[in-house]
């Protein structure tokens, strides 16, 4: 992958996003504990989206670069890297759920 497309810095939420020449879109996290069940993009095209992980593990990626909303909003699935130090602990695809109201869903 190349390109970034959008990033937010804070210790344990920081998360990259990039695409590639193919328009596919890597989105990479600090490793969770647990693996993934189920898991789905939550995303309304403004500046937050959730990746719902399992029932125990959520993640609100927050402060998304307009450069990488409609990139987002154009795909139906998203890869999910999992990094542990400089190290790839695990990667999926997720399917991406589009919304009207991030906010909505959420309550």
């Amino acid at each position: 992958m190349e390109n970034t497309t959008g990033n937010a810095v804070d210790n344990e939420g920081s998360y990259e996003i990039l695409q590639n020449a193919n328009g596919e879109i890597l989105i990479v996290i600090k490793q969770r504990h647990g693996g993934p069940e189920n898991p789905r993009f939550v995303y309304d095209g403004g500046d937050t989206a959730l990746l719902y992980r399992s029932r125990e593990s959520s993640v609100f990626l927050g402060g998304i670069n307009e450069e990488a909303r409609n990139p987002i909003k154009v795909v139906d699935e998203v890869i999910v890297a999992e990094i542990d130090g400089e190290e790839v602990a695990r990667e999926y695809v997720v399917p991406v759920r589009l919304v009207r109201d991030l906010k909505a869903v959420l309550n």
